[in-house]
């Protein structure tokens, strides 16, 4: 079965949204070597359509010497989308047909590497709170943001969660990875 991950950049206060308004000083050695060994690990990518837009817009034409840009260009990218239609310009990428549910199961038992959620806050909550997320890693930034949105809300189901690993970085960027309890 392969793991399924999200990470998330997130503010004191909670914010996961526009993370290039409030990270900028605070992205450190530490952080890009965590990406790193990250963008080893995985080989699929699950975008929600607002990421996919935002990303499908800039990265396939980067013009920076980026080793992110080398990683999710060529990348398998699957789209969380009811709006979206084939083809999909970027490379790689293309529309999950039918409920992301099943189609997350049905991708976890598929030979491969680690999956990735990336960028996407409604697909990270969805299946989180479905179960089918493995771990979820918040990257805290030492900042209030002060607003934007927030992976959690008030409404959301009690779900227990599990401390795997605790890293802090030299900026003080604190990284938390957790699993559900029980796992």
């Amino acid at each position: 079965m392969r793991k399924l991950t999200a990470g998330l950049f997130h503010s004191v206060d909670g914010v996961v949204s526009e993370p290039n308004l409030w990270q900028f000083d605070s992205f450190d050695e530490d952080l890009g070597k965590g990406m790193t060994s990250m963008m080893e690990r995985v080989d699929t990518v699950l975008l929600g359509r607002v990421s996919y837009q935002e990303w499908a817009g800039y990265w396939p034409t980067a013009t920076v010497d980026d080793d992110f840009a080398r990683f999710i260009n060529p990348m398998e990218k699957f789209v969380a989308s009811r709006t979206l239609k084939e083809p999909l310009e970027w490379q790689n990428s293309q529309v999950i047909e039918g409920p992301l549910e099943d189609f997350v199961k049905e991708l976890k038992a598929r030979d491969g590497g680690e999956i990735a959620v990336m960028g996407s806050i409604s697909v990270t909550r969805q299946l989180l709170f479905a179960g089918l997320l493995d771990e979820l890693t918040l990257m805290t930034h030492p900042v209030v943001a002060g607003s934007g949105r927030h992976l959690f809300l008030p409404d959301d189901p009690t779900t227990r969660l599990s401390l795997k690993d605790l890293y802090r970085t030299s900026k003080g960027n604190v990284i938390s990875t957790y699993g559900l309890l029980g796992e």
